[in-house]
């Protein structure tokens, strides 16, 4: 059951790409884009390695959706989807590595301006260098090879031609475990770029260019949906504490979806983290008589449980979605454990020192504590653009503590659509 998110992830990327269409249009527009990146990383930690200019190259391989006809292509005004590879030298190979990142994004048009566009993807990492206690205990940005990454960009498009577009660009790079090994700083990227569309369209004469763009007619529909998922995290860098362990969830929503492109909904969730579960059951240091949660003892599966509410946005691409949720944490007590532990030092010990200062419950983790984030990529079993009564999905997402990695989870739910209308 090891990081099973990895290979589903993986599964996702050429799904993420192709999964938006029922059927390839007879005059696809196809795009090639080579970009170049410069920029600097930000320091992850204390004595972070010195390096260079960061460098990127990617190939972006992309599809435009001019002549696809589904609701969502005209509600975001012709988007592209495509799949990005790229090579990364991060400005030291010692001790930070090179990074290979294959990533399926999408781009659409941005304050109704032709020539602007934003970027967004999510994809997987490669590292070929990682934090190591001994060889390498500087980087404590990533500590296993392969990582999430996330890529935001606006580009601006200064030149174009009929068959080549160049553009200038700037943005954020981002990469994390997800929490399935400590230490997991992240590394944290900020770029501008250069990069020139390669245009190639399909055959004109095999589609009837006097055929009229379909107009569509506002529309909103109602669903619930419930959903069970497998996570995996660590609780601290010691080894006994840095094996990966389950975190079981589940959860359910409710709400609307709007012109069959975007999804609104509120729900709740529960979860169940077998690291905590562990901690207290095995009476460690933080819970045992006289420490500060000892009454953890009296019920070890009530305070390694959290359930909260939450409010999610979901982007709907057809067979493919990108899904974003925010929530509040109702019941987390077993975070304290973990930001004492974690907070506390770099090298988590078993036992705790006399007189060592521990992680200090103030205002920044009260904010980590009350606040849960969610992102991630979706595969639904069949298309939205039908508004199928009945509908299943699987999909990866990466879980949060406000802004610092939780714990990396596989998901699979049922949707059940109802109440479509139409409206002026």
């Amino acid at each position: 059951m090891k990081q099973l998110f990895v290979p589903l992830l993986l599964i996702l990327l050429p799904f993420s790409v192709l999964g938006q269409l029922e059927s390839l249009d007879q005059n696809p527009e196809y795009t090639f884009t080579p970009e170049l990146m410069l920029g600097i990383s930000a320091e992850a930690n204390e004595n972070f390695p010195e390096r260079d200019l960061q460098k990127q190259f990617i190939l972006n391989f992309g599809r435009k959706h001019t002549s696809n006809f589904q609701e969502w292509a005209y509600r975001l005004k012709a988007p592209r989807t495509g799949l990005s590879i790229g090579y990364t030298y991060l400005g030291n190979s010692r001790e930070l590595g090179d990074v290979v990142t294959i990533m399926p994004y999408l781009e659409f048009n941005t304050f109704r301006q032709e020539n602007l566009t934003l970027l967004v993807g999510m994809g997987g990492s490669f590292f070929t260098r990682i934090w190591d206690p001994v060889s390498n205990p500087a980087n404590q940005a990533i500590s296993t090879r392969v990582t999430w990454s996330f890529r935001a960009f606006m580009h601006y498009r200064f030149l174009t031609s009929e068959k080549m577009d160049y553009r200038i660009g700037v943005g954020y790079f981002h990469h994390s475990n997800g929490h399935t090994k400590l230490p997991n700083q992240g590394l944290n990227s900020f770029l501008v770029s250069l990069s020139a569309d390669l245009k190639k369209t399909g055959n004109e004469g095999d589609r009837n260019l006097s055929e009229p763009k379909t107009e569509f007619k506002r529309n909103v529909y109602d669903y619930i949906s419930i959903r069970g998922g497998l996570g995996q995290n660590v609780l601290g860098t010691a080894d006994v504490f840095n094996d990966k362990k389950n975190v079981y969830t589940l959860a359910g929503e409710y709400g609307k979806v709007f012109n069959k492109t975007l999804k609104i909904g509120i729900g709740f969730y529960y979860r169940f983290y077998e690291h905590y579960y562990d901690y207290i059951n095995n009476n460690e240091f933080l819970v045992r008589d006289g420490e500060e949660f000892d009454f953890f003892r009296e019920n070890p599966w009530k305070y390694a449980t959290n359930y909260g509410i939450s409010l999610g946005a979901e982007l709907l691409l057809n067979h493919v979605s990108l899904e974003m949720q925010l929530g509040y944490n109702i019941h987390k007590p077993a975070y304290q454990i973990d930001w004492r532990l974690n907070e506390g030092w770099d090298n988590t010990p078993r036992e705790i020192p006399e007189g060592f200062m521990l992680g200090e419950f103030d205002g920044k983790f009260k904010r980590k504590r009350a606040v849960a984030a969610r992102m991630g990529l979706k595969y639904y079993l069949l298309g939205t653009n039908a508004v199928p009564k009945h509908n299943v999905y699987v999909g990866a997402h990466i879980n949060a503590n406000l802004g610092q990695a939780d714990f990396s989870a596989i998901t699979m739910g049922y949707v059940y659509s109802f109440n479509y209308k139409e409206r002026n």
